[in-house]
């Protein structure tokens, strides 16, 4: 139970902090370009990094704070960092032609998906 409430910590800040992020962006530059969207997808990758090498290399926490850094705050942050994370774990392990699948794969579908979702409401609701 531990566990579930330090990711829901993590969670909570992590989306706070994706939201103000988001809005400050929109604020400062304008609706035309989703800015705060890409700031908080590379600040988030750049932060995952940091921190799995600072977890490998120089400080090893509990998985409780692991898991409440990663999954939580990170992971609502932007689960972008997951997804470099992942991508760089598959290259890491010399699997380049699955690391290019997934990239595609994810990217694709993750797109299709929201797009498929978009038109099911659409045609249910006219």
């Amino acid at each position: 139970m531990q566990m579930i409430l330090a990711i829901a910590a993590g969670g909570a800040i992590g989306a706070v902090l994706r939201h103000l992020s988001n809005g400050a962006a929109l604020h400062l530059l304008g609706p035309d370009f989703p800015y705060g969207t890409i700031g908080v997808n590379i600040l988030g990758s750049f932060l995952m990094g940091l921190l799995i090498a600072t977890f490998a290399h120089i400080w090893q926490p509990d998985q409780t704070v692991k898991a409440f850094l990663i999954v939580g705050l990170l992971g609502a942050f932007t689960t972008f960092s997951t997804f470099s994370l992942d991508v760089i774990t598959l290259y890491e392990r010399g699997a380049l032609l699955a690391a290019a699948t997934y990239i595609g794969v994810s990217v694709i579908l993750s797109i299709a998906g929201l797009f498929a979702g978009l038109m099911l409401v659409r045609q249910l609701s006219s």
